[in-house]
C-alpha cells in the first residue's frame, strides 16, 4: 500500500473518537429527537413526540449513571447529571 492509503474517506475517521461524553451526548440528542424537541440528523423536520421511546432512552442514561457510579471523573459525572436533568424537564414539557 502506498502513502495514499493513509488518507481515506472512511466515515469513521471523520466522526472522531468515541468517549464517554460523546456517547452520553449522543443518547441525549436521541431522546430530544424522540421528544420532538430537535430536528433529525438530516436537519429535516422534527419528529412527532414518542414519549415511550424517549423514556427508554432516558432510562438508559440513568442506568448508565448507576453502572458507572464511582468510575467517572467530575466532568463526566456533571455532564451526565446535567443531561438527565434537562431531559427530564423536556419530558415533562412534552407531556403537555
Amino acid at each position: 500500500m502506498g502513502a495514499d492509503s493513509e488518507t481515506t474517506d472512511d466515515p469513521s475517521e471523520k466522526l472522531g473518537r468515541i468517549d464517554f461524553a460523546t456517547f452520553a451526548l449522543s443518547l441525549s440528542t436521541s431522546a430530544l429527537y424522540q421528544l420532538g424537541v430537535v430536528p433529525g440528523p438530516d436537519g429535516g423536520k422534527r419528529a412527532e413526540p414518542d414519549r415511550v421511546l424517549a423514556q427508554q432512552t432516558i432510562d438508559t442514561l440513568e442506568m448508565l449513571r448507576e453502572k458507572t457510579r464511582g468510575n467517572l471523573d467530575d466532568e463526566e459525572r456533571q455532564l451526565l447529571e446535567s443531561l438527565l436533568y434537562e431531559l427530564r424537564m423536556q419530558f415533562v414539557k412534552a407531556g403537555g
